[in-house]
């Protein structure tokens, strides 16, 4: 697993950050949306005003923490990339990536 991000949330439950890998490297903004059903996401994000990857939220098995769960995909990417968002420190959330 590696950190391939970082974000802040602010009062609206918006997270702002940036994405970063081999590949990408981009401002980004995960809002949370309405669900239609129970098995949409609640998360939308994006990046220069366009949408590329969605969220939901999920609690850890033995804390309870909540994280998001995140899928992005853009037809430029070979494959969907699954990453976390998770709580760091100094207020800071941590976008972790995993295969």
């Amino acid at each position: 697993m590696a950190q391939i991000g970082s974000f802040t949330r602010n009062e609206d439950g918006i997270y702002n950050g940036e994405i970063r890998t081999l590949t990408l490297r981009v401002k980004a903004t995960i809002r949370p949306v309405e669900r239609d059903h129970d098995k949409a996401p609640d998360h939308r994000v994006s990046a220069g005003g366009v949408e590329f990857g969605a969220g939901w939220t999920k609690a850890a098995r033995e804390t309870g923490a909540e994280y998001l769960s995140l899928k992005l995909d853009d037809p430029s990417l070979p494959a969907p990339i699954y990453a976390t968002l998770t709580q760091g420190d100094n207020g800071e959330h941590k976008l972790i990536w995993s295969r």
